[in-house]
């Protein structure tokens, strides 16, 4: 039987408020002019599918100040972080426990549906997708960061090539979870298999160069704080090597003269007419 929350574990710990923080903070300021190219309505109605602590459904709420933004997730202590952190926006901004392969929301409910760094932590990311696309209005559209672990590249450091590391975890982990750690590079073919318009893949580019090395640090700290035990059990690199490799990745971006890089995949695309 397919466990739909492989990751029950991971997204609980609390590294993965650290890793939600670091990584709003690192793609956000690109991912801006991504989400700015949607043609909205004045008072777009805003879903954020897999909110975790409210980073990105604020900053939606804040960029579109005449909107409505629900934020939906099955982790309640993120949604009471999520709550207490903007009060303020209540008024706009609303945080409901909801799984979202049964969302509990009607058909052709929201101008922009977005779901960031969670299809590659689920099984059937394709049902995943089918069901948001239900909830967005036709010529609605869809905002989805796929992640895929072979689109990260660090220097060799303290005797470890990451290489080695990215070729054997993620493809071991996700079969192990029935996850697909590489669904930044499938995104287009389930789109498009679901009959989406105007697909576009674009990339945010978490560098050396472009991102402060600590906000980068802090997400490769956050990843081997919640995973390194997991990846002990689950494939065939110990817990300590896992550790040994992160640190490894962590130095490669905090020395001044690395460097190193996260190709980040933002796939967006429109619910046609002729699907509802």
């Amino acid at each position: 039987m397919t466990d739909f929350n492989p990751q029950a574990r991971q997204m609980a710990d609390e590294s993965m408020v650290r890793n939600l923080s670091a990584q709003a903070a690192a793609i956000w300021p690109q991912e801006l002019a991504f989400i700015r190219r949607y043609e909205l309505p004045p008072s777009p109605r805003i879903l954020d599918a897999g909110c975790g602590t409210g980073e990105i459904a604020s900053r939606l709420a804040d960029l579109f100040p005449d909107s409505t933004v629900l934020g939906v997730d099955i982790v309640d202590h993120h949604l009471e972080l999520a709550q207490s952190r903007y009060a303020s926006l209540a008024a706009r901004l609303r945080f409901e426990h909801q799984d979202v392969f049964a969302l509990e929301l009607p058909d052709d409910r929201f101008d922009l549906t977005v779901c960031r760094h969670v299809l590659h932590a689920v099984p059937h990311a394709d049902r995943m997708i089918a069901e948001l696309a239900r909830v967005t209005r036709p010529g609605g559209y869809l905002h989805l960061i796929p992640e895929d672990y072979g689109m990260l590249e660090f220097q060799a450091n303290q005797g470890l090539d990451p290489r080695d590391f990215w070729y054997r975890v993620p493809a071991q982990f996700g079969s192990k979870t029935e996850t697909d750690l590489f669904i930044g590079r499938d995104v287009f073919t389930i789109l498009t298999a679901l009959g989406m318009e105007d697909i576009r893949v674009d990339y945010v580019v978490v560098d050396t160069v472009r991102t402060d090395r600590r906000t980068f640090a802090a997400i490769l700290e956050a990843w081997r704080d919640g995973y390194s035990e997991s990846i002990g059990e689950l494939t065939t690199v110990s817990r300590e090597t896992a550790i040994a490799y992160f640190d490894a990745m962590i130095a490669n971006i905090l020395d001044p003269r690395g460097y190193a890089v996260w190709f980040v995949p933002v796939a967006g695309a429109r619910v046609p007419s002729t699907l509802k």
